[in-house]
Formats: C-alpha cells, sequence, structure tokens
C-alpha cells in the first residue's frame, strides 16, 4: 500500500511542490521510523526502515525518512567525507539541482562560496539553462550535476559548459541513473508519451537510459574520469547499515 501511495505522488505532483511539502512531511516520518536497524551517514540518525522510491520500479529500504537521501546521496557523502578535503579546503562550488539532503548542509559550511542553479528547483539561486551557463569560464572548484544529464535532450551542450565552467584541476561529480549492464547509452526523440517515457527510460522526465559508454563520452569533452565504485572500499556490514546500491559507480571527473 505505501509503495503505491509514494508512486502516485511522485508521478502526480510537481517536483517543486514536492520538495516544498518534504519540510513539513520529514519531521513525521522520521520520528514514526525511529530505530537502530538502517543509518543515515548524512545525519547520523538510525531507523527500523526506510521508505520505497521509485517512479516506475518501487525500490525497498532507499529513502531516508529524515535526509530524503537515496543510496547515491548517502554514497557520495560518505565518499565526500572520507575521500576528499570538501569539508575543510575552501572551495567555490557550484551545485545543479540541489539535493535536500546536501542544500542545508553544504549551504552552511563556511568553508564554501556555495551557488546553486536550476530552471525549477526553489533551491537554486541562479535560474539557469544547463546548455547555456551565465558563468564565466574556469570559475569552480567543485561542480555538483547529479541525475540531471540524462534529463537534458543535448546533454554533449550540457557537458561542454560543465568542462567550460570548472576550474583547471577542478572536481566535477556527475552522476547519472545509469545500466552497467548496457554497452551502449539508448535514446529515441520519437518517445513523448509520458508512460511509454517511464517504462523505457526509468522516469516520465527522462529521454535516454545511459550504458557504461558514458565514461567515455565524457572523455571526449576533455575530462579526465575516475570510475570510482566506493562500496568495494566498504564493508558488507557498512553497505547493509546505510542501505547503498553495491557496485554503483561514482563519475569523479577533472579538467
Amino acid at each position: 500500500m505505501i509503495k503505491k501511495v509514494f508512486k502516485t505522488i511522485l508521478n502526480t505532483i510537481p517536483r517543486p511542490i514536492l520538495i516544498r511539502a518534504s519540510y513539513f512531511v520529514r519531521p513525521v516520518l522520521a520520528l514514526a521510523l525511529k530505530g537502530n536497524r538502517f543509518t543515515d551517514p548524512i545525519d547520523g540518525k538510525s531507523f527500523k526502515t526506510f521508505l520505497p522510491y521509485g517512479y516506475g520500479n518501487q525500490r525497498n529500504n532507499v529513502l531516508s525518512p529524515s535526509t530524503l537521501s537515496l543510496e547515491r546521496h548517502r554514497l557520495l557523502w560518505l565518499y565526500l567525507k572520507n575521500e576528499t578535503d570538501f569539508f575543510s579546503k575552501d572551495l567555490k562550488v557550484l551545485h545543479f539541482a540541489p539535493e535536500q539532503a546536501f542544500y542545508n548542509r553544504f549551504k552552511k559550511q563556511k568553508n564554501l562560496n556555495y551557488t546553486t542553479t536550476d530552471l525549477e528547483s526553489p533551491l537554486a539561486d541562479v535560474k539557469a539553462d544547463i546548455c547555456n551557463l551565465p558563468f564565466e569560464s574556469d570559475s569552480y572548484d567543485v561542480i555538483f550535476c547529479n541525475h540531471v544529464l540524462e534529463h537534458i535532450p543535448d546533454d554533449t551542450k550540457a557537458m561542454q559548459e560543465l568542462y567550460r565552467v570548472l576550474k583547471p584541476d577542478g572536481m566535477a561529480i556527475l552522476q547519472i541513473p545509469q545500466d552497467l549492464s548496457r554497452e551502449k547509452t539508448f535514446e529515441d526523440n520519437s518517445i513523448t508519451d509520458k508512460k511509454e517515457r517511464a517504462k523505457i527510460f526509468g522516469q516520465y522526465d527522462h529521454v535516454r537510459v545511459y550504458g557504461r559508454d558514458y565514461f567515455d563520452k565524457l572523455r571526449t569533452i576533455g575530462f579526465k574520469v575516475d570510475e570510482v565504485d566506493y562500496t568495494a572500499k566498504l564493508s558488507k556490514e557498512e553497505v547493509e547499515k546505510y542501505c547503498l546500491a553495491k557496485g554503483e559507480i561514482i563519475p569523479v571527473c577533472y579538467k
């Protein structure tokens, strides 16, 4: 029943409204599901279960009640915390479509000069088209652009703009939903029906399914790409405790 309710909400209520409503819903969910079996490493809170999530096929036990983080958010948090100087070094950061799990935390970090951008998100400081960014070249030490490119018809132009505004030696985290069993990325612009898109691409507003060739496409733009399987560095117990997706790759890109 709860999976059906979440699926209906995700597919019928516009994302900006969901973002605003979540601020009122989160405390209630966190209190109701408080426990000690699973832990969100972003805020350290533990729960008896996480929530289901998915626009098409619902994944069980993946959405944190307190931060609304998914597997990819928690994995990235652990990577940034344990493997980088993101939380200590003075950095100029550009964050596309900022995730709620990160937004307030990054904004409060005194070491960050932090700017958010998006066309629709109420959390965006700058309303901008990713294919025509209003920022100077070589501007940012760190760029986060996670689960955005699969929405963009001209992802090549978007990647070129990301590369342009990243500083030399800067780092860009460019996560996407990826089918690692698929060698080649699949897209078909003739598919416009929302139900068909959800069925084929995994979500009604996605325009492609990325395969393993995603990393090489980033390299053709100019990025140096590390395909980081950070779950391989974690114990089986940690992967289960934090509800991570075993084998998920973080594309860590450099200029």
